[in-house]
């Protein structure tokens, strides 16, 4: 990857970024700010990732058109709702102006050894929103096993995955590089046009430029883009907009 400068990396880093609240505290108020952050003086993020109650709320303060997506999230964050239920919540979502939906695997069935309960929730909420944009959460931290987190990864690229995610960022080892290498390999090896979202812990341009070089060397030149990669992120807003307006030097790495 050609050496980007840092205001350069935070630039590009901002094009990729969906913007998270996923506090458990959240209120309208926070999606207010939320959407409006999102909208920088430097280009917007590529979407909001929100919780589903708040979705309406949100696509009535960007409006139907708005350059900014909407992502929600279901069977989020334990992965382990009815089938039933994650079909209705996806279609609500969508019913109130979603874009796109990051859904949560079985993960806990997966290490049991019961591929299938993942390749049935992937199918049926992909089924649940045909034109959404669908991103997958294996939950990488919590699978731990490499072969694990490959084997994940095909499975939700067989069932319909647009991208394949990392982390809910609600346990405690989310994105890693290693985990990244797995899974963007994984897309490499199915030659489809599935997209790779790190999320949870990476707090930084510095952080996300290495998942960016990394991204590149896997998957080749002109490949990252918002179609094909995001970053689910809360926190690294903030040092993309202190290093784009110049009121800091680049942060350091937290390193993985």
């Amino acid at each position: 990857m050609e050496l980007l400068s840092p205001r350069e990396a935070a630039a590009f880093a901002l094009s990729l970024l969906d913007l998270t609240n996923l506090r458990d505290d959240c209120d309208n108020a926070a999606i207010e700010k939320l959407c409006l952050r999102a909208e920088s003086p430097y280009g917007h993020t590529a979407a909001i990732c929100i919780w589903p109650r708040f979705v309406a709320h949100a696509r009535a303060i960007l409006g139907p058109d708005h350059a900014v997506r909407i992502a929600t999230v279901v069977n989020f964050p334990s992965g382990d709702l009815p089938l039933a239920t994650v079909v209705g919540e996806t279609r609500k979502a969508i019913e109130d102006g979603a874009d796109e939906i990051d859904m949560v695997i079985p993960y806990r069935k997966l290490i049991a050894g019961d591929e299938a309960a993942v390749t049935e929730m992937v199918g049926a909420v992909r089924a649940a929103c045909p034109d959404a944009g669908l991103k997958v959460i294996l939950e990488t931290g919590e699978l731990k096993d490499s072969a694990l987190v490959r084997r994940a990864s095909e499975l939700a690229i067989a069932a319909g995955a647009d991208f394949i995610k990392t982390s809910t960022g609600k346990v405690n080892v989310n994105a890693t590089l290693e985990a990244a290498d797995i899974m963007l390999q994984a897309i490499r090896d199915s030659k489809k046009s599935v997209g790779f979202k790190p999320a949870g812990g990476i707090g930084t341009v510095a952080d996300a430029d290495l998942y960016l070089r990394l991204a590149e060397t896997i998957m080749g030149p002109n490949w990252i883009m918002p179609s094909t990669f995001r970053f689910g992120a809360s926190g690294l807003l903030d040092d993309i907009l202190a290093l784009l307006s110049g009121s800091t030097a680049a942060r350091v790495s937290s390193g993985y």
